[in-house]
């Protein structure tokens, strides 16, 4: 009986399970980390995007070629390259053809590819692709030798490690993925503003050397060459030198996987650059809130970015508004937003709507969202930001794949803005370098051709007869080879040489073509001498870009503004004119709305008042001004010039109560525009009965939205006129009845807010305070106007200085108040100002000061205004002279 062999089952090795488990984990994660999840620092794909633009390359598919369908070019990816699901590679293929997906798309799509309503691209046999000309410069010279290839997965083909990525498609795109244990999140930029940042980083050296030289030097090559603001370039200036005279800590992290900055301190600073890039502008456009997110990404590779989305206020007919959306945070899905705000309608969070609908079309995006009458806009666009996704948070995580310095291996590296846009310079030398070699050497190959050839050329005749007598074509190759100290590549392409070229036009062709070549040869052999020369060509190829592809910025950004706030930095500061009614109606218009016209004109029509109704207040401000609000009860409110709705001449305004949670009957009896808080010392206040006032402004400058008590009124009394004022200005309180008293207000003390005031002018019976003006100098004048539409000038100097609670000197004729009408008006002026003045019936008519006639203390003054029967003058605007240069 025969015995059977043992069956042999290999080594059987002993192997710890928790190592063995560690190292195939750390395999996997390393894989998932560098061969799918994470960008390349160098062209800013991950390998299934640089996957697809080059299969579409190779098979030929450019920007001006027929779309091919995305089914062929999945498969061709999947056959060739890419070996996992078609569906992965589709939807990656249809990621780079989104246009609010992708700040510059790289391919360019025929069909439906999905949409900002989270709609999924249509089936991969519906759609067709091709590459876009910006991915065509991507792939642009990868065949001249400019980077390294590999094999594919099973080693049947070449696949390119990276892309000559011609422009910084890193930080253009961006990027997100998931890795094991890390993540990518960097958001898209704008190519003008990048290629202005790396040509400063090249050029960086020669500006430094020239600011130590002459800085007024620096600031106009920073003007030309970026085509920045003198205040910019100074800007720049100003951070260098404080740079060298601060050093500054260039560390961008303390984890181990943090990119820590070895360099010395001479290296480009974050403020430096964000001159010149603002901030991430994304594809849907929308707001950056502050800069604080942006610096600290920029700085460390990691920052929160708050983006708002574009909601503006549109007056309707009839008092009311809506709310219009034409722009939403990046990444938000239109449908779902619109979802969450008709559930917070239907749950009563959000109270003032009454309508809600999708009016986007082809022209783009477009939200209504219709309130009701009595709704306040303000309030609602701020309900939108705080509950919905029409405010969010771009999370910015600058990771990316690094090469390590000898190119052997890739590691994953969170970046600051400035060593990304590093990485992008090195990489494109690396390129040129490589290019430029590789020319270098197929000329220098085709100039030693063309030597041959012009030797046979010279000698033709006896190169015929050599060949002739030749046994073979081996024979003729050495034979030449012999007789003229050729080498065998020349004397092939003597034997390749067609008769024809043997004409003397052919001829001159060969010898101008070597010309060529050894021009081009001494051009490429200097260039790579001079590193450089290498660098302008960096910048001369970014400035081609730029005028190629670049655009404007889709993404605005508010600076210092809290992410809680109003959103004042997208609102124009220039003058507007604030007109509130007896009826309480306010609105905003544009002075210019008014024509100006000679003295003793009709006016036009002013805005669409009943017949009970006069403008009560009107007075010019700048839009992000603030104003303090005055009631007759004695309480104050604030708001911003700009969140009052603006409307036309003819338009009646909206109730003051869309923008100040007044109380039930109070109206607003004065309006102080405040420029700063700080260039004031006091607002002083004077009521109807001659009541005055001062508190310290500063105490006005954080008023709650419920108002604050500002003076403590007497029964019967109400607040009519607040001023600011510095300490030792004159006051000048006029009366209805012609009297007019000037007195310093240092002879009121500074009270607090609840006090209730002393006297400031003795009044007589019947007289009531009708205006009150700060003397600020003794050349401005005194305007008076009457009910009857009569006004003159008089100058401050004609109103001596009395004691508080007098009752002052006589600026009206008491004798024809019959005739004029009471004083409705007082205004300090200029000549050179204008003023517009405002019927009951709603005639305006604006004037030069200069056409008012300048009368004594004691006249009844000229008629200003024809009215019509029955109607008065209601009140009286000023347009300061700078006020009309800044609109004109």
């Amino acid at each position: 009986m025969k015995t059977k062999k043992p069956v042999s089952i290999g080594t059987v090795q002993a192997v710890d399970i928790q190592d063995e488990v560690r190292s195939a984990y750390l395999d996997y994660a390393m894989s998932v980390i560098v061969a799918r999840a994470l960008p390349d620092s160098r062209d800013g794909l991950k390998p299934v995007h640089r996957r697809i633009l080059y299969a579409m390359h190779d098979m030929g598919i450019r920007s001006s070629s027929r779309h091919k369908k995305s089914a062929r070019i999945v498969g061709e990816v999947l056959g060739k390259y890419h070996p996992h699901g078609d569906q992965a590679v589709y939807d990656a293929m249809s990621r780079m053809a989104q246009g609010f997906a992708m700040r510059y798309t790289l391919v360019d799509g025929q069909g439906n590819f999905g949409s900002i309503d989270g709609d999924a691209p249509a089936a991969m046999r519906y759609t067709e692709a091709r590459l876009t000309p910006t991915a065509e410069e991507m792939l642009l010279d990868i065949e001249k030798g400019t980077v390294n290839w590999s094999d594919n997965f099973d080693s049947s083909l070449q696949e390119p490690e990276v892309l000559p990525a011609r422009w910084p498609n890193l930080l253009l795109n961006g990027a997100s993925g998931i890795a094991v244990g890390m993540a990518t999140n960097i958001p898209p930029h704008n190519l003008n503003e990048l290629a202005n940042a790396i040509c400063y980083l090249i050029d960086r050296t020669d500006i430094l050397a020239t600011i130590e030289e002459a800085s007024d030097e620096a600031t106009g090559r920073l003007m030309e060459n970026f085509g920045l603001s003198e205040e910019q370039a100074q800007e720049i200036t100003q951070i260098i030198v404080r740079g060298e005279e601060e050093p500054r800590n260039t560390s961008v992290g303390n984890d181990e996987n943090v990119y820590h900055n070895s360099e010395e301190s001479t290296e480009a600073s974050v403020q430096e650059l964000m001159v010149f890039v603002k901030g991430p502008d994304f594809p849907t456009g929308g707001i950056v809130v502050g800069s604080s997110g942006s610096v600290a990404a920029y700085s460390t590779g990691k920052g929160r970015v708050a983006l708002r989305g574009v909601a503006q206020i549109e007056q309707l007919s009839g008092g009311r508004h809506r709310i219009v959306i034409t722009e939403i945070p990046y990444q938000v899905n239109k449908t779902n937003l619109i979802e969450r705000i008709a559930e917070l309608v239907r749950s009563g969070r959000i109270t003032m709507v009454s309508d809600l609908r999708d009016e986007s079309d082809r022209t783009g995006m477009r939200i209504v969202l219709d309130l009701k009458l009595d709704a306040q806009p303000k309030k609602v666009r701020n309900q939108l930001y705080k509950y919905t996704t029409m405010q969010s948070t771009f999370g910015v995580q600058l990771l990316a794949l690094v090469s390590s310095p000898d190119g052997g291996h890739v590691e994953p590296r969170l970046l600051s803005l400035r060593r990304s846009l590093q990485i992008y310079i090195d990489h494109r030398q690396e390129i040129i370098i490589r290019r430029s070699q590789y020319q270098l050497d197929k000329a220098r190959a085709r100039a030693h051709v063309l030597a041959g050839l012009l030797i046979a050329i010279a000698n033709i005749e006896e190169v015929v007869d050599i060949i002739r007598k030749a046994r073979d074509a081996d024979l003729a190759r050495q034979n030449l080879m012999r007789s003229f100290d050729l080498d065998d590549v020349q004397a092939r392409a003597i034997l390749d040489l067609q008769l024809r070229r043997l004409a003397a036009l052919e001829r001159l062709q060969i010898e101008q073509e070597n010309k060529e070549v050894l021009q081009k040869i001494e051009y490429l052999e200097d260039l790579l001498a001079h590193p450089k020369k290498i660098l302008a060509l960096i910048k001369d190829d970014l400035g081609e870009l730029v005028d190629k592809y670049g655009d404007e910025r889709r993404t605005r950004i508010a600076y210092d503004v809290n992410e809680e706030l109003g959103i004042e930095d997208m609102v124009a500061d220039e003058y507007d004119l604030i007109m509130i009614t007896t009826r309480g109606y306010i609105k905003r218009m544009n002075p210019k709305s008014f024509r100006a016209q000679h003295r003793g004109g009709k006016g036009m029509i002013g805005q669409g008042l009943r017949d009970e109704e006069e403008v009560d207040i009107m007075f010019s401000v700048r839009s992000l001004q603030t104003i303090l609000f005055f009631t007759d009860v004695g309480k104050v409110y604030s708001a911003k010039a700009y969140e009052i709705p603006s409307g036309g001449r003819t338009d009646k305004g909206i109730s003051p109560h869309n923008v100040l949670s007044l109380g039930s009957g109070e109206r607003i009896t004065a309006a102080v525009p405040v420029p700063s808080f700080a260039d004031a010392d006091f607002c002083t206040m004077v009521t109807r009965r001659g009541i005055i006032k001062r508190v310290a402004l500063s105490k006005f400058e954080s008023v709650r939205p419920s108002g604050l008590i500002a003076i403590s009124l007497r029964e019967g009394d109400e607040l009519g006129w607040v001023r600011v004022t510095l300490s030792g200005q004159e006051l000048l309180i006029i009366t209805s009845q012609g009297q007019a008293l000037r007195f310093s207000t240092e002879l009121v003390r500074s009270m607090g807010r609840s006090a209730a005031g002393v006297k400031g002018i003795n009044l007589r019976e019947g007289d009531s305070v009708t205006g009150v003006e700060v003397v600020k100098d003794e050349n401005n004048q005194l305007l008076v106007v009457t009910s009857g539409g009569y006004g003159k000038r008089t100058s401050m100097s004609a109103y001596p200085a009395k004691g508080r609670g007098t009752g002052g000197v006589t600026t009206l004729a008491r004798r024809l108040l019959s005739k004029t009408g009471p004083i409705v008006a007082a205004r300090r002026v200029m000549p050179e100002d204008h003023i517009t003045i405002v019927t009951t019936n709603g005639q305006a008519l604006r004037t030069n000061v200069a056409n008012v006639p300048q009368l004594g203390r004691a006249t009844m003054g000229s008629r200003l205004i024809r009215l019509r029967e029955s109607d008065t003058v209601a009140s009286v605007a000023r347009l300061a002279d700078f006020e009309i240069e800044a609109k004109s």
